[in-house]
């Protein structure tokens, strides 16, 4: 874009820029001063903006504005039909406690809740939520899932004892009770990283313990024998704002896991504690959409994960990945002065689930679906 001025050129001056004498070039610079402040500078300035925009192709600017409306239409629509799984911690500091948390755990308030209902009316919903997702996005991709839900009471009644969660199988998926490092490595080196800084919040937290009660935020869970008990920050797809209160830099952290489980109601991360003489009645997880890992905050001796008939220990500092649709159990063995297990418990995708299939699942899972 070019400027140039449409008044007619001022020669008259000229010669007085060029006068040899003192007084001479102090009147030239008087009057450039004077000249730059003038109405006809200013009337000059005016009259080039104005040419230029008539000079812009007005195709381009309509086509833009167009583009740009869109834009946000798009980011309006998608925001409000799929919220993100994780609130701001400023804004969990200053906002209210969301409906349906006693104290600290999401109770089901629902008698249609897709994970406590276990009746043949669920395979009809779960399939009523994927015809309903498709029309509004696609069907691309979706061939295991619509063949899961389509023969999900075939596929759980067939399924070996091994393995058999209880909610929703994905077929064609690999199975394994234990997963590599590598299958989840940025968010396992994530979390390893923070070890400390985990830690540090679960000390603070554990100091209000005592012999009487159970401080508030935290759910007593049923074992066949001792004490077994968690702090949940996510708690089935979602967050309890109490307790990510407690721990902003824990909760801070979900956000930056690339395949945390965080807008579904498999979704779940909480701090687990076992207490010595502590064993857990072997159970299923819901399904195998998921790898549920640990990270060892305190790991005594005598302390064992057995998942699919398989053993393993845990580590401080260190994470351990395993497929909870496996029949699984843990326990501690070790004595009072060993204190509790605590480990750190995030639901991670299965890596084989693709990224089409995750934001399917999280549509018919979604929390109150």
């Amino acid at each position: 874009m070019v400027w140039v001025p449409l008044g007619p050129r001022r020669t008259d001056c000229l010669p007085l820029l060029h006068a040899p004498d003192i007084n001479s070039s102090k009147m030239s610079l008087e009057w450039l001063v004077a000249w730059s402040w003038s109405l006809d500078g200013l009337r000059d300035c005016i009259a080039t903006g104005i040419q230029s925009v008539r000079d812009c192709d007005t195709t381009a600017v309509v086509t833009v504005a167009c583009l740009l409306v869109l834009f946000v239409w798009y980011c309006y629509h998608v925001g409000r039909e799929q919220p993100r799984p994780y609130a701001s911690v400023n804004s969990l500091m200053q906002g209210p406690d969301a409906g349906g948390l006693q104290n600290g755990y999401v109770y089901c308030q629902s008698p249609e809740c897709v994970r406590c209902t276990h009746n043949e009316g669920l395979n009809q919903k779960l399939y009523h939520n994927l015809q309903e997702y498709a029309k509004r996005y696609s069907w691309s991709g979706m061939g295991r899932i619509h063949k899961g839900i389509r023969e999900q009471g075939r596929y759980l009644n067939s399924r070996p004892s091994i393995q058999k969660p209880e909610v929703f199988f994905l077929p064609d998926l690999p199975t394994t009770p234990y997963f590599s490092r590598d299958a989840q490595k940025h968010d396992v080196e994530l979390l390893e990283r923070n070890f400390q800084t985990i830690l540090c919040e679960f000390e603070t937290l554990y100091k209000a313990f005592s012999n009487c009660s159970l401080p508030q935020g935290w759910k007593m869970n049923s074992t066949s024998s001792g004490e077994w008990v968690t702090f949940y920050l996510v708690n089935q797809g979602v967050c309890v704002p109490r307790n990510c209160r407690k721990c902003p830099r824990t909760y801070r952290l979900l956000g930056s896991l690339r395949t945390c489980i965080g807008n579904n109601v498999f979704g779940n991360a909480c701090i687990s504690v076992l207490s010595p003489g502590t064993v857990i009645t072997e159970h299923y997880g819901p399904t195998n959409i998921r790898i549920r890992c640990h990270l060892g905050l305190k790991t005594p001796s005598g302390c064992e994960l057995v998942v699919g008939g398989e053993p393993q220990c845990w580590a401080e500092g260190r994470c351990l990945l395993f497929d909870d649709s496996f029949l699984h159990t843990a326990f501690h063995e070790g004595s009072a002065e060993d204190g509790p297990r605590v480990v750190f418990m995030v639901d991670l995708w299965h890596p084989n689930v693709a990224a089409a299939e995750r934001q399917a699942l999280d549509f018919i899972f979604a929390p109150g679906r």
